[in-house]
C-alpha cells in the first residue's frame, strides 16, 4: 500500500509506505513510513486506514505493532486509530537503548 501525490509536480512522488505481515488471523504493522514533506497531512493515518480495511476484509482478528517509545507522533496516529497499548520490551531498541511500546487492535466489531 503506498501513498502518492496527486499535484501535477509530485505526481511521481511516493509520500509514504508501509510494510506489514499476516500470520493466520493475525497481522503485524512491521514499518510506516512518511516522508517528512507530507507529514501532518493524513498520510499515516490513510496509510493505517488501509491496513485496518485490508485485514479486516480478509477476515484478521487483530493488528498488533510495536513503536519507539519517545516516538510520540505513531504512538498518538495509534491511539487515535483504536489501538490500545498491551506492554512494553524493556531496552528493546538500541541506539538510543529504549523501550519498545506494544499496541493491539481486535477487529472485531464488537471489541472496537
Amino acid at each position: 500500500m503506498a501513498e502518492e501525490s496527486s499535484t501535477s509536480d509530485a505526481a511521481d512522488a511516493l509520500l509514504g509506505f508501509l510494510v506489514a505481515r499476516r500470520v493466520a488471523s493475525e497481522w503485524e504493522l512491521e514499518n510506516i513510513v512518511v516522508t517528512p514533506s507530507a507529514r501532518l497531512r493524513g498520510c499515516g493515518r490513510r496509510l493505517l486506514d488501509a491496513l485496518i480495511a485490508h485485514a479486516t476484509q480478509t477476515n484478521g482478528e487483530s493488528v498488533f505493532l510495536e513503536v519507539r517509545e519517545s516516538n510520540a507522533a505513531a504512538r498518538a496516529l495509534y491511539g487515535r486509530a483504536g489501538f490500545r497499548e498491551t506492554g512494553r520490551r524493556k531496552s528493546y531498541y538500541d541506539n538510543p537503548v529504549e523501550a519498545a511500546i506494544l499496541y493491539g487492535l481486535r477487529l472485531s466489531s464488537s471489541d472496537r
